[in-house]
């Protein structure tokens, strides 16, 4: 665009907009997923029927929805009584027995209609949207090289960032050489406006990587989150050969005080809700996940990009 002879670029105005455009985009493409859902299991369904030579119909309430039991007593209290928060009041047992029961019978017919796609090995194509994001070039675990670039936003002190530490190192190794991790900080300390002026475990990791040993001392915080402080933070760092004077200094000053911040600024730009939270070549994935949400992302972008 040209205004008086000067330019604006679409970079300029690309991170204030690209939350924005992602919802769009993310809402075009839960219709397309679910057209295309519907479209896979009534094709599989078709063929298995037409197999057995028996009614679609009939073939999904026998292997489906015959297979479903009613929901328990203790099951519709449950849900009465949160239904009834939610709701204002204005509902039925009866209502929360029907809604359950369809919701049982949906899971049923899920389930069946994942075994026929992996009977008949069915591979979806159809590529959500992603969320431009950049990355850490000077945090990255991994082959440099690899395909699939997964980002997290993580604060060493939260609980299920430690639980995902031992999901990704999994990750990682199955993945070796196809997938490489960067590290975000998000210090939910500071997130929630509590930031103080002693240096936190996020500085300590940041003075770490000035010598070197930021991965090396990632894990030491992971492994150890219960520990915290100065003198922890100077011991793990003895411990890994550092130069005491060197990352004292660092620790004092909070040098690393700017990147965190920035990193903390993108966050928030991104509506990233807590942590940890990972985008997978740009495909958000939020909070703790085990091995095979992941898998669910990676395999369709390893066989995408033809590195499968």
């Amino acid at each position: 665009m040209l205004f008086r002879s000067e330019k604006i670029y679409e970079s300029e105005i690309k991170g204030q907009v690209r939350t924005q455009v992602y919802k769009l985009q993310l809402q075009e493409y839960t219709v397309r997923k679910k057209a295309l859902d519907e479209a896979i299991n009534n094709r599989l369904l078709a063929a298995e029927a037409a197999r057995l030579k028996v009614k679609d119909d009939d073939l999904l309430t026998k292997e489906a929805d015959s297979k479903v039991k009613p929901p328990t007593d203790e099951e519709i209290e449950d849900n009465f009584v949160r239904m009834m928060f939610s709701s204002g009041g204005n509902i039925t047992k009866e209502h929360v027995r029907e809604q359950l029961m369809q919701q049982f019978i949906g899971e049923a017919r899920d389930d069946y209609f994942a075994k026929l796609r992996a009977k008949a090995g069915v591979k979806v194509l159809l590529s959500p949207p992603r969320m431009p994001v950049d990355f850490d070039p000077e945090r990255i675990r991994g082959d440099k090289n690899a395909p699939i670039t997964m980002i997290e936003f993580t604060d060493f002190q939260c609980p299920f960032c430690e639980q995902s530490y031992d999901v990704v190192k999994q990750l990682l190794k199955k993945y070796e050489g196809k997938v490489r991790l960067s590290f975000r900080d998000l210090p939910l300390r500071e997130a929630n406006g509590e930031d103080s002026e002693v240096a936190g475990k996020a500085d300590a990791a940041r003075c770490a990587q000035e010598q070197g040993k930021f991965w090396e001392y990632h894990d030491q915080l992971f492994e150890n989150q219960d520990a915290n402080g100065m003198r922890v933070f100077q011991e793990y760092a003895e411990n890994l050969g550092m130069d005491m004077a060197k990352f004292n200094a660092c620790l004092d000053a909070r040098t690393y005080r700017d990147p965190i911040q920035k990193d903390l600024r993108e966050a928030i730009s991104l509506a990233i809700p807590g942590t940890p939270f990972f985008y997978i070549n740009g495909i958000p994935l939020n909070g703790f996940h085990p091995l095979k949400d992941f898998d669910e992302i990676i395999e369709p972008e390893l066989i995408r990009l033809g590195k499968q």
